[in-house]
């Protein structure tokens, strides 16, 4: 094996940086301060990639990489190359203890894992993680949320920036985007541009049976990092796990291409936030969907005689809130099956229905919610 000095510099210069650093995200910042760039590649088409600044999960690739320590990776084992080593094997150890126990608090139990698969994967944009927290509703309901850790660390405090998103929501669409990811044409081939084409053919056939059947949890394994920042969220996979799916060595990724960004909206709904990716259906709305049941019922107890007062009384609400969701009772069926399934307008919810009166022509309602 060859060494690029140029390349050997870059990488000495990221493991200096860390020991100094102690933090991941520090080393990626300074490296984008002092213009650190991956390797530049061109193909014999004349295509290029690589050439551009270290992302997160770019730089914690190479500081986890054995190939740097003289060593090669196969499967879940590492054995001694016949290579030179760029990085002192002993100091490589040292770094990998380093990693392993800034991590361990984010690894946390077992349990949480398994019921948070997201967790310690997840930034926002002032570097603060994103931990798992849960609450109860009055009738007991447990729901899951991924908040940001200073909400949790400072609880009496306000944080204005701070996330707090609806776990099972986020992971769903995470899981989306992963899966979307691994089987978009010519994702593969772009991971192996130096590849032969046999061994290309057979990673891309690999991946299309992986991505068939995979669970949610299964896609997110997939999921190194994630930052997000108002607007954008950066989606970047684990070289490691892909080159084990596809038998490949890490070190044969272009690890440029394992990062990926996508723009969102936000929606605020109660102390939560929505994360709408753009071109994605609002995804299903439950109490959007059972607020429009509620209005079907009271509007049967309209039809049956009863007064807003009378059915405020036995449902246990207010009669300003029957007056301003009774006109989910009027939707078009078509409209109806839309929020069934998820692909209602993103504006479309409970709070905007509160402050907006639905017309009763359903022609004119598929308009209005079109402009959501």
């Amino acid at each position: 094996m060859k060494v690029n000095e140029e390349e050997a510099e870059t990488v000495r210069t990221l493991y200096d940086l860390y020991e100094r650093l102690r933090t991941v995200r520090a080393v990626r910042d300074e490296a984008e301060r002092l213009e650190l760039r991956s390797r530049r590649r061109e193909t014999s088409n004349g295509t290029v990639t690589g050439g551009n600044l270290f992302s997160r999960g770019h730089v914690y690739h190479i500081l986890t990489n054995p190939l740097y320590a003289g060593r090669i990776r196969h499967r879940d084992e590492v054995h001694e190359g016949q290579h030179p080593a760029l990085i002192d094997p002993d100091r490589w150890d040292r770094i990998q203890q380093k990693l392993q126990e800034c991590a361990a608090r984010q690894r946390g139990r077992v349990a949480a894992k398994r019921r948070s698969p997201l967790c310690g994967k997840l930034f926002d944009e002032t570097g603060d993680r994103l931990t798992p927290s849960h609450a109860k509703t009055s009738n007991g309901t447990r729901h899951r949320y991924y908040i940001s850790h200073r909400m949790a660390a400072r609880s009496g405090e306000k944080h204005p920036g701070a996330w707090r998103l609806p776990a099972e929501e986020l992971e769903t669409r995470i899981a989306g985007l992963v899966g979307a990811t691994l089987s978009r044409p010519g994702f593969v081939a772009s991971l192996l541009a130096s590849g032969a084409a046999d061994v290309i053919a057979q990673a891309s056939a690999a991946i299309s049976n992986l991505t068939a059947e995979a669970s949610v949890q299964d896609l997110l394994a997939f999921v190194e990092l994630i930052d997000i920042a108002p607007g954008i969220l950066t989606l970047g996979l684990s070289a490691g796990l892909i080159a084990e799916q596809l038998a490949i060595e890490p070190n044969v990724i272009d690890a440029d291409r394992l990062a990926s960004s996508h723009p969102f909206q936000r929606r605020k709904r109660g102390v939560e936030t929505k994360i709408v990716l753009a071109g994605a259906p609002a995804g299903r709305d439950d109490t959007l969907i059972r607020n429009i049941a509620r209005a079907h019922v009271w509007f049967e107890s309209i039809k049956a005689g009863q007064t807003f007062e009378q059915i405020a009384g036995s449902a246990g609400t207010s009669k300003r809130r029957i007056q301003d969701m009774i006109g989910l009772a009027f939707l078009a069926p078509d409209i109806v099956r839309d929020v069934l399934d998820g692909k209602q307008p993103v504006g479309f919810t409970s709070d905007w229905s509160k402050s907006h009166e639905l017309p009763s022509d359903w022609s004119d309602q598929r308009a209005l919610l079109a402009t959501l």
